[in-house]
């Protein structure tokens, strides 16, 4: 988890200016968690950047991914950061959860369910895969 951290503070430091960033509510809501010192410097780090805005799309996308066994029920949080980035046309989702979201055999569901919907999905990866050249 510390080398996580480590990473993903160098690519907020190195790599952030060269994409235009959004965070949704379920972010928000997931960087409030646990004590309230903890929370701090990720919501600190967040405050400034555009929240999505949650539409209808994003839950029935989200159910259609718990609903076709493309994540179990219990990963809803999940589908719902996934559903986001592919209603929004986010470019990428960028995530060190490598169970649900960040996983290439999901991923391959997640392409399937998404396009049979008619979304694009984002590219999932962690700060680690989106170092640049």
């Amino acid at each position: 988890m510390a080398a996580h951290q480590q990473i993903t503070h160098e690519w907020w430091e190195t790599r952030r200016k060269d994409f235009e960033l959004f965070v949704s509510r379920f972010v928000v809501e997931e960087a409030s968690l646990g004590e309230a010192e903890m929370a701090e410097k990720p919501l600190e780090a967040i405050k400034d950047v555009p929240l999505l805005d949650v539409h209808p799309e994003v839950d029935d996308l989200a159910e259609f991914f718990i609903k076709r066994g493309t994540l179990p029920p219990k990963a809803l949080v999940d589908a719902l950061h996934i559903a986001m980035a592919a209603v929004h046309k986010m470019d990428y989702l960028l995530t060190w959860n490598c169970k649900h979201i960040a996983n290439a055999e999901i991923y391959q569901k997640v392409v399937r369910r998404c396009r049979e919907k008619g979304y694009e999905p984002p590219i999932i990866c962690t700060p680690e895969e989106l170092q640049g050249e």
